[in-house]
């Protein structure tokens, strides 16, 4: 039985205080002490147990049974605690599932229930508490451990004249509730829950802070339309990691066929994300429009085109409409239901709107144009006017954005609005088609199928999808990895936002306190009940393109190839084999590197051998993959020496056919898992083993003008010969003349590398089989000295004190993209090397001055910068390596190519101005190395030297950064020390214009910048105009022009609109007959030029990170 408190559900006990209710009123005491949940009771019982002689009751008691919503229950009651501890002085109850083993396999109960200890005389005393839970056979009962305090019981309590247990006699009464569970899964804890067994529908795999991808893509994927046409995008030739198409066709793909959450890992590098990005929480409607703008241009010349389009793409229409004569200037264009490429986008306010249908005529709302801002119309001079948008058709797939997320302009921050807001689940949108579209009489119904939510606040929070895939499916909650069914309510009134009554916690009787909720729809997707059928249509077999069935089933089943190989591993073994070719390509200490710290394994050919299998197949089997006979191998069993070497030890017996390889393991290996082997090709097969009296010696050379330690086979010695007998036999095996004059050394272990004595027997010198002697060319000392001069290894010494601190280091641009200028490479180098050698052999490589590199260290968990390396400290490549927990044979640093010493970037600022010129251009990017303690004025007059200003013109010089939002230049005044500016800064300057030097008073200056079809996508340079009073915006559009030195071409395809912070509506877009002077200018008003960006340098909100997707 669990031993359960009451603290895991429900709240403590409560003495009665207040009202006086008795515990056989049931009515009124289910009212007081079983709070509302908000689920349909499906029964409601009372059981009262009369218990006498308390202290006479055994440790542990249940009562008679008693039946509640079809099951069998029972009171489980510890007169005197259930705990082994003592004292045992509380009492502990509980509510118990009676029969819990009779019951069906996957039963369950959803009960809330109130335990009551009662006085026998007077039911108005007594002790009670509440919780609810939802009962299966691992979980079968529930209640209190601590339930009261025994001493509490039989004392009379302050108030009170009787004790609770008097006489040694009390009931002991149970109050249930066994409630519906429509969905199955109320109250569950989904420990081993099967999404796809209880729902037909798998979940998606968060990577960290993806949750907003994943409720949108389970919306899109349910979309069964755009599914289908995804699929109709060629892929056949792509790599899913580099084609954003094949990538999402293969997540579709698994989320219909897998029984398991699907990752996203795949898609996420196909947009040409690294890991890090998957932990910064996007904007959904952002990556809704980039995602489709993607997919959209890759479905031109295909099946597909248009079908994007098709789905999403409705028209509106902008118009003013003049009062009192016949004159009406209007415009069509397209929108999509989803944030798009197109003109404009439905966001509708959330913000004092009640629900769907106020935010609805809030944006069709006509704007009066009457006093100072009546309308110019053609022909009829000044007229009061009406302005406002209507649609003229509404797309099949409607994505409404509710405007959650807003700026608020005393906080100077986005704020989430977390007001009331109600949606339906159908909605009749024919009241905003326009009276004279030839479509207005069709049906303009849609039903509600899917609601995107975000629970939490600006900073951050959760996201998740509600959808219902079609008209008979249930609606489904689609949370991460999970999906579960949900309730009409789950999907309406739980996303509305506002304040919720909250019945857990009773303030006073019949009166519930309201909690503000932080967990409300931010997009409605409605999908026109015309055309739901074609849109939610069944998915068929072959609507699945065979190529990607083919390449996925394939991947499936060496995937289950590969889990068969996991869970078979306790039968396998691993064999590692190093041969003469392995080890004459081998650079280390040993004849192989197994588990070096900063080095990687050695490549060596590796078997996979079953445990039991015998020595006689395996030797076969390897001699066979060599191509050699069976009778010239013999295997040698390398061992862990004390001296933390690994050397072969011995040959393998031949005379055992029936030994195992686990045997061999476990008698020749000791403590290690796997096998590790040395090859050794017998020359001649009639005398199988070595001399008597011989040992088997592996050679190294040293080569001082390759700066190489490679080996060269092995070779028999005897034992009692002497060392420089070997002279003569490596000659001969370098092809020396005979008598080269050799130095030899013994490869002892690690930091022990010694002269090995040309007299002394290899018994005398204690060498051993496997042993390594490595030798050199005897050079004379002056050539020696000159390697020295030159920073190169004289003696194998040296070099192995090189191997042994050798770390391999992976050097990445810091700024830029990877790239031939800027490529990432790694380098071998010594932890004992310092900052100058290390920046020596970076420049060496990158051809660029050494004192023009500046270099960075880098977090090990991701990759990102850490500190500057400071090259006046002189630290050893060791000291600003770290302890690299993560991975330890990865160092990464970053790297930058300066234009100046980085000695000088010391006591100067490095700084790049952008120069704007006088037309608003990014003509160029000076460099400035300027003393720290300049101004920016300084800064100014430096810029003069360097580009050419107009003639006639001011001669003036603004230098500024842009504000976060991209909308406005933030201007420096001059007298700004360059030191004292944050880094990093983007400074741009420009030109003033005479125009705005020369304003008069009534002049206006305001602030101007470019974007794209979207407010919040800003890109370009934003600058000040001066706007003139009673100046037609016609006119204006010439001073602008001129100003911005476009083209009559490219300046036709621009459009203008008023940007006000201070409303919620959408951006005014301007007529030629307007005046904007008129406007009343609040200082983060401006005007916005909407246009394609050619700069391909767009700037986002602030704190915002771009989304882009390239593959």
């Amino acid at each position: 039985m669990d031993v359960l408190d009451e603290k895991m559900n429900g709240g403590p006990p409560m003495e009665i205080i207040d009202d006086v209710v008795s515990v056989r009123d049931h009515e009124a005491f289910a009212a007081k002490h079983l709070p509302e949940l908000g689920h349909d009771v499906k029964d409601f019982q009372v059981y009262t147990w009369r218990l006498t002689n308390w202290k006479k009751l055994e440790k542990k008691i249940t009562s008679p049974e008693f039946e509640c919503g079809g099951h069998k229950w029972r009171i489980l009651l510890f007169p005197f605690g259930n705990s082994n501890a003592p004292p045992n002085d509380t009492v502990s109850v509980y509510l118990d599932y009676a029969e819990p083993k009779k019951s069906p396999e996957g039963w369950h109960a959803c009960a809330q229930f109130a335990l009551v200890i009662s006085n026998i005389h007077d039911p108005t005393i007594y002790t009670v508490s509440h919780a609810h839970h939802r009962f299966i056979a691992e979980e079968c009962d529930w209640g209190f451990t601590r339930f009261s305090e025994l001493r509490k019981l039989f004392n009379v309590q302050e108030g009170f004249l009787r004790p609770t247990i008097e006489e040694e006699s009390a009931d002991v009464t149970v109050y249930v509730r066994v409630l519906e569970d429509p969905t199955g899964v109320l109250w569950h804890n989904f420990v081993n829950y099967d999404s796809k067994k209880e729902t037909g529908y798998v979940g998606l795999k968060n990577q960290g802070a993806t949750c907003y991808m994943n409720s949108l893509l389970q919306s899109l994927y349910c979309t069964r339309y755009f599914r289908k046409a995804v699929y109709q995008i060629p892929t056949e030739d792509e790599h899913p990691t580099e084609s954003v198409s094949l990538a999402l066709q293969r997540v579709f793909y698994h989320l219909q066929t897998s029984d398991q959450p699907v990752g996203t890992t795949e898609l996420t590098k196909s947009f040409g994300w690294k890991s890090n990005d998957s932990f910064y929480q996007h904007d959904v409607q952002e990556f809704n429009r980039v995602l489709q703008d993607n997919l959209e241009s890759k479905m031109k010349g295909t099946k597909a085109e248009g079908a994007i389009a098709k789905l999403f793409v409705g028209k509106m229409k902008s118009y003013i409409k003049c009062v009192n004569v016949d004159y009406e200037s209007s415009k069509i264009e397209e929108f999509k239901g989803t944030p798009s490429s197109c003109r404009s986008d439905i966001q509708l306010n959330v913000k004092g709107m009640k629900n769907l249908y106020e935010s609805f005529r809030y944006y069709v709302a006509e704007e009066t144009m009457e006093g100072e801002n009546k309308y110019q119309a053609e022909g009829f001079g000044l007229q009061d006017a009406k302005k406002g948008i209507i649609f003229e058709s509404f797309p099949p797939v409607l994505h409404l954005q509710l405007k959650r997320f807003e700026y608020d302009i005393q906080r100077d921050a986005m704020v989430k609005i977390n007001d009331r807001h109600e949606f339906p689940f159908e909605i009749d949108l024919a009241e905003f088609i326009d009276e004279a579209s030839p479509v207005r009489s069709e049906s303009w119904l849609y039903r509600l199928c899917g609601v995107l939510v975000h629970s939490g606040d600006v900073n951050g929070g959760h996201y998740f999808a509600l959808i219902k895939p079609d008209r008979e499916t249930r609606w489904l909650k689609f949370d991460d990895d999970r999906v579960t069914p949900v309730t009409d309510r789950e999907v309406l009134e739980e996303n509305y936002g506002g304040e919720a009554l909250n019945g857990l916690y009773p303030v006073q009787r019949n009166q519930l306190r309201t909690i503000k909720r932080f967990t409300n729809a931010y997009m409605l997707v409605y999908v026109r009940d015309a055309m739901i059928d074609e849109v939610l249509a069944p998915f068929k077999e072959e609507d699945t393109p065979t190529h990607l069935k083919r390449r996925l089933d394939e991947e499936r089943l060496q995937l289950e190839a590969k889990r068969r190989e996991r869970e078979e591993q306790h039968l396998f073994l691993t064999a590692r084999v190093i041969t003469d070719d392995t080890f004459a390509r081998y650079e280390g200490f040993d004849l192989a590197t197994f588990d070096e710290k900063n080095w990687p394994q050695s490549d060596l050919p590796t078997f996979r051998v079953l445990k039991q299998e015998t020595y006689s197949v395996f030797k076969s089997r390897v001699a066979a993959h060599f191509d050699i006979p069976d009778n010239k191998v013999r295997l040698w069993v390398l061992v862990n020496r004390q001296n933390k070497t690994v050397r072969p030890d011995t040959p393998i017996p031949e005379n055992e056919p029936s030994l195992t390889v686990e045997v061999i393991r476990h008698n020749m290996a000791v403590r290690q898992n796997d096998l590790r082997l040395y090859l050794d090709i017998i020359p001649d097969p009639s005398k199988p083993d070595p001399p008597p009296g011989h040992i088997m010696i592996f050679l190294k050379h040293f080569d001082t003008t390759k700066q190489s330690l490679l080996g060269v086979g092995k070779v028999y010695v005897s034992r009692n010969s002497k060392v420089q007998d070997l002279h003569p036999i490596i000659n001969e095996r370098m092809r020396w003349a005979p008598g080269t004059p050799l130095r030899l050394y013994e490869e002892i272990k690690p930091g022990m590398i010694e002269a090995m004595k040309a007299k002394s027997t290899f018994a005398q010198s204690e060498i051993q089989d496997g042993d390594i002697i490595c030798f050199q060319v005897e050079q004379a000392e002056k050539e020696l000295h000159d390697l020295e001069i030159q920073g190169l290894y004289s003696n194998p010494t040296q070099f192995y004190d090189f191997l042994q601190n050798r770390v391999m280091i992976f050097f990445r641009p810091k700024n830029e993209e990877p790239d031939s200028e800027h490529p990432e490479f790694s380098l071998v180098l010594s932890k004992k090397h310092n900052y100058d050698t290390m920046s020596q052999r970076v420049g060496e490589y990158l051809r660029h001055e050494p004192i023009k590199l500046r270099f960075t260290t880098t977090h090990a968990a991701n990759g990102a910068a850490k500190a500057v390396l400071k090259r006046s400290l002189n630290q050893s490549i060791a000291d600003f390596m770290g302890t690299n927990y993560v991975n330890p044979t990865t160092t990464v640093i970053l790297y930058e190519k300066l234009d100046v010493s980085i000695v000088e970037l010391e006591t100067k600022r490095s700084l790049k101005i952008i120069w704007t010129g006088i037309q608003n251009r990014e003509e160029a990017s000076i460099p400035f190395l300027l003393p720290k303690t300049s101004m920016i004025h300084d800064l100014a007059e430096h810029l003069t030297k360097f580009v050419t200003l107009t003639a006639g013109g001011t001669g003036k010089i603004r230098v500024f950064e842009i504000s976060k939002d991209g909308k406005a230049q933030r201007e420096f005044t001059g007298s700004e020390m360059i030191g004292n500016i944050p880094d990093p800064v983007e400074l741009f300057a420009e030109e003033i214009p005479r125009e705005e030097l020369e304003a008069s008073e009534v002049d206006k200056v305001i602030n101007v910048f470019h974007f794209h079809k979207e407010v919040s996508r800003a890109h370009g340079v934003p600058f000040r105009f001066v706007v003139k009073p009673q100046e037609r915006f016609v006119d204006t559009k010439k001073r602008l022009q001129a100003r911005l030195g476009v083209s009559d071409k490219e300046f036709s395809k621009f459009r203008f609109a008023l940007i006000q912070a201070a409303t919620f509506k959408q951006p005014s877009y301007i007529e030629d007959e307007d005046t904007i002077y008129d406007h009343k200018f609040a200082p983060e008003d401006c005007l916005g030029l909407d246009h394609v960006d050619r700069s391909g340098k767009a700037r986002l909100g602030a704190a915002e990170k771009a989304i882009v997707i390239r593959g």
